[in-house]
């Protein structure tokens, strides 16, 4: 009898003067912050977007729009210049932006999930008083873990840090790193201890003009607008007083921070899908063959029944695992699964759009493409397709070994 029970261990319990609500149940403010950042993303990035793509370079007046517009202090609070919403509202704007361009998306995603976060949560009050107000208002962040020799395991990391006097003196390089060719504020994790592993590690904060140098810019398949270099610290001197988090938490904090920011790319991955589909379903209603719109032939029907499908599908995996985050819940296996399942269902959806919407798809006249190539990073960044499968079997041992 026993072994015939459903197994209810991973829900939780809502008092009962609390009535449960759907998942795409929002606040007032939550929907006001979606049809903002919708209009902002159709009006002024939309125009630039085949543009930037094709120079492979964020244009300024985009990044300064999302700081007027809010976007870059989501979740920081009035005192520090920021909006102060929901962890939910940032998982929104980035979703909204990334409809219409998701190397603009990837830009709010890092700046708000992760650098803003780090701050927010592990900086003491006078870095938070110092570093909050710029981060919303005015300066890019970037977030500096990934080397040559690590990626999917973070912590091989070779930069190290080397303390003189007051300072700490940082060699090394790092690769992968977005936003850093518009950043001027750079979350640098180095060793300060090789000797302790992954103990050691570090964080800490610097700005470009303490003489980062950017190494090399990618050119890359996708999100090209997206800058992402390779960084190279050569006697770097940072003072003292920028270690957060403290010495040797360096690990913890990168642990912590990449497991919201999944949510981030599975917000990404999700508006880059609806948006590919937003742009290939029309048209197939427009295009006529045999006397008929192509979209009313059923095997075109059925292709576009089962994306919507997906879409939903992937929408809830991400907001439940957003909204686990904001209730303080466990969430590292819900942002797996979003994480994973959205790089999924962008891959598909954006390629199927392509065949959608057929010749003309292929073109890089109408955008469809793009989605298309923007899509493969889901699968890459903040923790590959392969890392989540192993985060997600590993609480499926824990449950049932």
């Amino acid at each position: 009898m026993h072994g015939s029970l459903r197994q209810f261990s991973r829900s939780h319990v809502v008092s009962s003067e609390a009535k449960p609500t759907s998942l795409d149940a929002f606040t007032e403010e939550e929907q006001m912050l979606r049809e903002s950042v919708r209009r902002f993303a159709e009006d002024v990035v939309g125009p630039k977007v085949r543009e930037m793509d094709e120079n492979e370079m964020m244009d300024p007046a985009v990044i300064k729009g999302l700081f007027e517009q809010g976007l870059m202090g989501i979740e920081t609070s009035g005192d520090h210049g920021g909006a102060e919403m929901s962890f939910t509202s940032a998982i929104i704007a980035i979703e909204e932006l990334a409809r219409v361009d998701p190397s603009v998306s990837v830009l709010c995603d890092v700046h708000n999930t992760l650098v803003n976060t780090v701050v927010r949560k592990y900086g003491s009050k006078e870095q938070q008083d110092k570093w909050l107000p710029k981060l919303s208002e005015s300066s890019l962040g970037s977030f500096c873990l990934s080397e040559p020799a690590s990626g999917s395991d973070a912590f091989a990391l070779q930069t190290r840090a080397k303390k003189d006097g007051d300072h700490w003196i940082l060699n090394g390089t790092k690769m992968w790193i977005t936003n850093s060719y518009e950043a001027d504020f750079f979350l640098i994790f180095a060793n300060i201890d090789p000797s302790k592993g992954y103990k050691g590690i570090t964080c800490f904060i610097a700005t470009k003009d303490m003489g980062i140098k950017i190494a090399k810019k990618e050119q890359k398949l996708g999100i090209r607008a997206s800058s992402t270099c390779s960084l190279a610290f050569d006697d770097l001197r940072i003072p003292a007083e920028n270690v957060i988090g403290g010495e040797g938490k360096g690990y913890k904090i990168a642990i912590e921070i990449l497991n919201e920011g999944r949510i981030g790319i599975a917000a990404q991955m999700l508006g880059l899908a609806q948006g590919a589909f937003d742009k290939a379903v029309p048209y197939t209603f427009q295009r006529s063959q045999f006397g008929k719109p192509v979209a009313t032939f059923q095997g075109m029907a059925f292709q576009q029944a089962e994306a919507a499908i997906e879409l939903e599908a992937a929408r809830l995996l991400t907001y439940n695992a957003a909204r686990r985050k904001e209730e303080g819940l466990d969430f590292v296996r819900e942002a797996a699964i979003a994480k994973y399942y959205a790089s999924q269902v962008a891959q598909k959806v954006s390629g199927a759009a392509i065949e959608w919407a057929g010749g003309v798809g292929f073109t890089r006249e109408t955008g469809i493409e793009k989605y298309w190539r923007d899509s493969k990073i889901g699968a890459i960044y903040e923790g590959t397709s392969n890392i989540q499968l192993q985060t997600i079997a590993k609480f499926i041992q824990k449950q049932y070994s």
